[in-house]
C-alpha cells in the first residue's frame, strides 16, 4: 500500500461560470439601484452631491468594479488553488480603500450629507457583498486521476 497521494489538478466548470460572471455583474448592479432608490426614498439626495446625483452613477461605479471581479477571479479559478480565499481577501482590501475617499475627499464635496455618505457606503457594502457571494460559489473541484 502506497501511502503517497497523487495530487489532483483543480478543475472548473467554465460553462458555469459563463453564467455566474456576467450575472454577478446584474445582481451587483441591480442591488446597488434598487438601495439607491430605496434610500432615496428615506434620504433626500442633493443634487449638487454628483455621486449620488442621478442613479447612473451609481451604475457605473457598480459595474466597472464588477468587470474587473469577474476577470480576476477568472483567472484566480485558473492559476491558483485556493481562488475563493485569495478573492475575499482581495475583495476586503479594495472595499476598504475604496471607502478612504468617503470618508477623507467626499465630506468635502459641495452638497454632502452625513445621511447621503452612509448611502454611498452602503452602496460600496452591498456591492461588494453580492460579487464576493456569488464568484465564490463557483470553486474548483479535485479530481482524482
Amino acid at each position: 500500500m502506497s501511502l503517497s497521494a497523487h495530487a489532483a489538478s483543480p478543475t472548473v466548470n467554465w460553462s458555469r461560470f459563463a453564467l455566474v460572471g456576467p450575472g454577478t455583474v446584474l445582481a451587483a448592479v441591480a442591488a446597488n439601484v434598487l438601495l439607491y432608490f430605496a434610500a432615496g426614498a428615506v434620504v433626500a439626495y442633493n443634487a449638487e452631491f454628483l455621486p449620488l446625483a442621478s442613479v447612473g452613477g451609481a451604475i457605473i461605479m457598480t459595474l466597472a468594479p464588477a468587470i474587473v471581479a469577474v476577470l480576476l477571479y477568472a483567472a484566480l479559478l485558473r492559476f491558483t488553488r485556493h481562488p475563493a480565499g485569495i478573492f475575499t481577501i482581495v475583495s476586503a482590501i479594495a472595499l476598504i480603500i475604496s471607502l478612504i475617499p468617503v470618508f477623507t475627499y467626499i465630506p468635502t464635496v459641495p452638497g454632502v450629507t452625513n445621511a447621503q455618505t452612509a448611502v454611498h457606503v452602503l452602496l460600496h457594502v452591498v456591492a461588494a457583498s453580492v460579487i464576493v457571494a456569488s464568484l465564490t460559489s463557483i470553486r474548483t473541484t479535485s479530481w482524482e486521476s
